[in-house]
């Protein structure tokens, strides 16, 4: 009998041990956890940080820009630069000190300034940088500073243990966006493709407009099981991001 119970109080204890641990992985709640003049950290995952710079615009005033860390042991990879040198020289000092963690590389989605405007100071710290082949091509072409590594379809990286993606699917906000995602915990950085809910249609002077529907349609599809999504500019969400801007700009 004492042995049916000892079992019986086992299973119940590892039962509660693992619900509670499934509990917290759900119900991680997003915290601001750095903020300067130019630079806003926000955690989203446990393994996963928004990083926000600015950007001052004729059209949109000053304009708040998302990029990502991934972060697995003690190792980063970064999706798009801050805007300026000043803002990556923050955000490198800041992962370097707070996360205690190394920067793998560094992945800009496309050839914006909102992308790899801060690209020279990673490049100075000897952070090697990846990009869609096209988006070197632009680079070149209206003399920003060029990644140096360059990926015909996509790219698979390493964080710790764990694989980073990046990929391109088609035109859209550009000829050349990319996005990355982070499988482990299914984090998709949609860049500027994809726009927050509610938001409008954006900058698109070198925008695919008819383009844009479909391609944000193969992403969605390459990752059913997306639950965090990362747009550009603006507030993260999940799937309804990708159904938002296949909405907003899919043909009348």
């Amino acid at each position: 009998m004492k042995i049916i119970v000892k079992n019986i109080f086992i299973i119940l204890f590892s039962f509660f041990i693992l619900s509670c641990s499934a509990q917290s992985k759900e119900s991680f709640k997003a915290k601001e956890i750095y903020k300067s003049n130019s630079l806003i950290i926000t955690q989203i995952s446990e393994n996963a940080f928004i990083h926000t710079s600015f950007k001052q615009t004729n059209d949109f005033g000053n304009v708040p820009c998302n990029g990502l860390i991934v972060k697995d042991k003690n190792e980063t990879i970064v999706f798009d630069t801050p805007t300026n040198d000043k803002g990556s020289e923050e955000l490198i000092q800041w992962i370097n000190e707070k996360l205690h963690a190394k920067i793998n590389a560094v992945i800009p989605t496309h050839f914006h300034d909102d992308s790899l405007g801060g690209l020279l100071a990673f490049h100075k710290k000897n952070i090697p940088s990846y990009s869609y082949v096209k988006t070197i091509e632009l680079a070149k072409e209206n003399n920003f500073v060029i990644p140096e590594n360059s990926f015909n379809d996509s790219a698979i990286l390493k964080v710790g243990d764990k694989d980073v993606v990046a990929r391109y699917f088609g035109e859209g906000h550009t000829k050349d966006n990319a996005v990355g995602y982070f499988p482990s915990e299914h984090i998709l950085f949609g860049g500027c493709l994809l726009k927050e809910l509610e938001a409008g249609k954006g900058y698109l002077g070198d925008a695919n407009v008819s383009a844009w529907s479909g391609t944000v349609g193969k992403v969605k599809k390459e990752y059913p099981d997306v639950k965090i999504v990362v747009p550009g500019h603006g507030d993260y969400g999940d799937a309804r991001l990708l159904d938002y801007t296949i909405t907003l700009f899919k043909s009348q």
